[in-house]
């Protein structure tokens, strides 16, 4: 959504009272008005799109998984313990796109860990699954990428296709506790990866 500069002559009171609010949503006063504007005409604005999707995500998530506040609008992290060694914690970060063109966003997955066999291990799952996944045709190699035990797989919008912003929080929502699922099954089979892999596999027979 292109912007453009427009001059609008406001009473001082409204304008303390905009700064007041846009300081207390840690927004511009630029960008609250126009979000204001946006409603009062009923037009979704980006900002608003991201927030709705998020917000369906959070309630998703909500008593199964521990949240992050984000600082930055159009992101939110969610973290989820595994029964490994260590006692380590996976960490997704969804990240939206404010003008998706071809992706929704981006969901990033990690674990802070220096544990090099943790790494290895959580690298062998995300490409087991990337795998899977593009075999089955819900993604293709461009659409993730496994480094240094992190993964990050991208969220296509599929030609022609429609979803509301609920309906699009909710995907994710699903798709991310699949991920889990099926991250900890992986990890519950260790050491015997043949045990591990068909483990994962039982998600793509459902």
């Amino acid at each position: 959504m292109k912007k453009a500069v427009y001059s609008l002559v406001l009473s001082e009171d409204v304008v303390e009272a905009v700064d007041r609010m846009a300081y207390a949503r840690g927004t511009s006063r630029s960008n609250l008005i126009n979000q204001l504007l946006a409603e009062a005409v009923g037009y979704v604005t980006p900002e608003r799109r991201m927030a709705e999707i998020l917000q369906t995500l959070s309630e998703q998530m909500t008593g199964l998984f521990q949240l992050q506040e984000q600082a930055t609008d159009g992101m939110l992290t969610i973290r989820s313990p595994l029964r490994y060694r260590y006692k380590p914690t996976i960490r997704y970060r969804v990240e939206l796109y404010r003008q998706p063109e071809h992706a929704i966003g981006v969901m990033h997955a990690s674990f802070r860990t220096q544990n090099q066999s943790l790494i290895d291990e959580a690298e062998r799952f995300f490409e087991l699954w990337s795998q899977a996944e593009c075999a089955k045709g819900l993604c293709t190699r461009e659409d993730y990428k496994v480094a240094d035990g992190c993964w990050d797989r991208r969220f296509r919008i599929k030609a022609g296709q429609e979803a509301s912003a609920q309906e699009i929080g909710s995907a994710i929502g699903q798709y991310i506790k699949r991920v889990d699922a099926a991250l900890k099954a992986y990890f519950a089979a260790l050491p015997d990866h043949n045990a591990a892999g068909d483990a994962v596999m039982q998600y793509f027979s459902k």
